[in-house]
Order: structure tokens, then sequence, then C-alpha cells
């Protein structure tokens, strides 16, 4: 049975050093222990212009080492005041910046070219009016919906740690590719026009706008104030992006190769495991608008979907295949079935939080420069390529 993987990003751990740790010092005047009393400092049978003795030779000797001590202090200290200058500047937008540090691990990626090389090419999801396809995506997943096209794959119900199923990869696309009524679908909102307009402009290529959430206010500085974008490539404050996370048994799980792009390598990557695709590959989905408010900040997106109060809480679960602007309703992946798992519920997340992410995408062993925008969406699949198989959590 043809297997399938999710898509968005074009066919083709972060282990960043902890900063040291800060010494503390102490600014209260410190009492020297042994120094002379001041009223002791002039002998009482002294007599003005007599020589200096012992009390005065001992002051002398502090006042020396005094200042010794802080011309060591001062250069140890200016070099550092001078290194850290940078991270102090532009505030606003540095609050959750990465660190500036991001050099890849050094290694072998054993994951390279994991991509089957044939086998999985798009065919015609029909001829002479008969489906050749199984089971596409993405879906609508809005609450109580169903396919019209029987299946008997069945999707993960479990979380994917539960399943061993690990995440090797993260990337977004333009717009959402499901759609949830009232969350995110054809009467959402967002900058630079809306669903109408079909396709946008990233890095000079057309890239295909899917649908788009209702938080978007035009009149709420959140959504318009731009931010500093210092490692994604082409992101929008206000925009809507739906973010997906393959993950897949035969991953290189817990070690420096988990993450790959394309993820195909990723999801390939161990040779003889893969015998079940729709209980061994998954893909978790989670759609967002940015907004330029670090209330909204989340530190580890490259990790997977956040599960936390409201965010992850309502879950649709079907069988269906990879995506991509390479497949439509006419033209259909073989990447299939696999495991969706899509949260039904758009949520406000900042801009930073994606910025981070690309930091720690830059810090993999792998090269997953091409992931740092954000791909086109497919059309939303139709209802006859749609497995009757959507499960709800």
């Amino acid at each position: 049975m043809p297997i399938d993987i999710v898509e968005g990003a074009p066919d083709e751990a972060q282990w960043l050093p902890a900063p040291p740790p800060t010494q503390l010092v102490d600014n209260e005047p410190m009492a020297v222990k042994g120094a002379p009393d001041q009223d002791r400092m002039q002998p009482q049978n002294e007599k003005p212009g007599s020589p200096v003795k012992q009390p005065m030779r001992t002051a002398l000797t502090l006042a020396i080492a005094f200042f010794l001590g802080a011309g060591i202090a001062c250069a140890i200290a200016i070099p550092v005041m001078i290194a850290n200058e940078d991270s102090s500047d532009d505030k606003d937008n540095a609050v959750h910046d990465a660190p500036v540090m991001l050099i890849a691990l050094s290694g072998t990626n054993v994951c390279a070219g994991k991509k089957p090389a044939s086998g999985f090419e798009n065919i015609n999801c029909t001829k002479d009016g008969v489906i050749q396809a199984f089971a596409q995506a993405g879906a609508d997943v809005t609450a109580g919906y169903r396919g019209d096209l029987a299946t008997n794959a069945t999707p993960i119900n479990s979380t994917y740690l539960e399943a061993g199923v690990c995440p090797v990869n993260v990337h977004w696309h333009l717009g959402a590719e499901h759609r949830s009524a009232g969350e995110f679908d054809e009467g959402g909102r967002g900058p630079v026009g809306g669903h109408e307009d079909g396709n946008r402009r990233l890095g000079g290529d057309k890239v295909r706008l899917g649908l788009r959430c209702y938080h978007y206010d035009s009149s709420d500085s959140k959504f318009t104030t731009p931010y500093d974008w210092k490692h994604c490539v082409d992101m929008t404050v206000g925009e809507t992006y739906e973010v997906h996370w393959p993950h897949s048994a035969a991953g290189a799980c817990g070690t420096p190769n988990q993450y790959q792009t394309p993820f195909y390598d990723g999801v390939f990557c161990k040779d003889n495991v893969l015998v079940d695709t729709a209980a061994q590959i998954g893909v978790q989905s989670q759609v967002f608008t940015v907004v330029n408010d670090e209330d909204y900040y989340y530190p580890d997106l490259m990790r997977g979907m956040i599960v936390d109060g409201d965010y992850g809480a309502n879950i649709t679960k079907y069988t269906g295949s990879t995506t991509g602007t390479s497949r439509n309703n006419e033209v259909c992946s073989q990447y299939t079935p696999i495991t969706w798992q899509v949260d039904r519920k758009c949520h406000l997340i900042s801009a930073s939080t994606f910025d981070k992410m690309c930091a720690d995408m830059k810090a993999q062993r792998d090269d997953m420069s091409k992931d740092l925008h954000a791909h086109g969406s497919r059309e939303l699949v139709d209802d006859s390529l749609t497995a009757d198989n959507h499960q709800r959590l």
C-alpha cells in the first residue's frame, strides 16, 4: 500500500552552549580587618611635621591595594560590558532572541538522501471517473465532518509519544491547508488583502495562500507592528500560518540527526522499520496567527504541537497524505495513508516564538534553511478524496 507523508516543505537538537554563569559582585563597603581606628592614626604625643610612623604606612599600603584591585576589576568588567552591549539593544524585539552562536553540530548525517528515489510520484486522482488515489490531506476538520472516501486505515489515536514516533522536521504553510469552520476558513482575514487574492509573493516567488483565521484586527497594534526578524524568512505579523511536525517510527529519534530537510529524509531514515504507515507515520498540525506581543511567547515550538490549556485541546484525527502545492484535487500524493492529528482551533503566537524556532532549526546538524520560510498551501481536499475515518477528541 502506498505510504504518505505530510508535505509542505519543498522536495529537496539544538545543542547551543548555555551562557556562562554570572558572577555576582558585592557592592557593599567591606571593613578591612585589622585596620587602625581613625582616632589612633595620629598618636597623642606626635607633633605636626613629625615623621610618618607605622599606622600611616599601613593606610598607604591599603590604598595602593585598593587602587590595584579596582584597576584589575575594570580591566575585566569593561570588555564584558562591551561584549554585552548589543544584546541590550532593541529590547522590544530581542526579549526572546535566540543565542548569537548558531553553529550546527558537526558529524555525519546518516539520514541524508533517505527520501525514496522513486515509487511515490504524484498520480492523477481519478481515471475515467474512478478514484485512483488513497485518502488525501489537508481536509476539513470541522467537528462533525467526515469524508466520503471509504478506507480501512486507522489513524493513531494515542499521542505520538505513546505510539513510538518522534518529530523529524518542522515546516509551515502560508495560511491554513485544513479547514475548521469559524476558526480558519474562507471568511478569515489578515494583512495584504484577503483569501480571494489567491496567492502572495514570498522571496520573489508566488506562494499560494490558504485559509485564514479570524483574529486579525487592523486597529490592534499587536497585529500590525512589524517585527525585526533575525532568523525566519518572509514572515508577516498578523498573518495565518499552519505549522506541520512530521513524525516517524523510522526517524533518528533522540540523536543529532533527528531533524531533517526535506522531511522525507527523516521519515525514512532507518531502513526496514516501516510496515504500517498509518500507525508509524504521523503529522501534527496547528494553526496560528502571528502577533508582535511577548505575552504569546512559547520557547520550544520546534519540538511539536503546543498542548496547554486551549492549545491542542480540540483534535481531529484521520488518515490522509502529504500536502503542498504540487497536489490538488486532480493530482494526488502517493505518500498515503499516514495519520494526521489537527488542532481545530486557531491560536495567537508571538513572532519571537517563530524566530526562536528558526534559530533552533539553524543549529541542527542537517541544513534546514529551505524550511525557514512559509510554503504554499494545497487547496482544500474534496470530500470524495477525504477519508471517512475522522475521529475527534
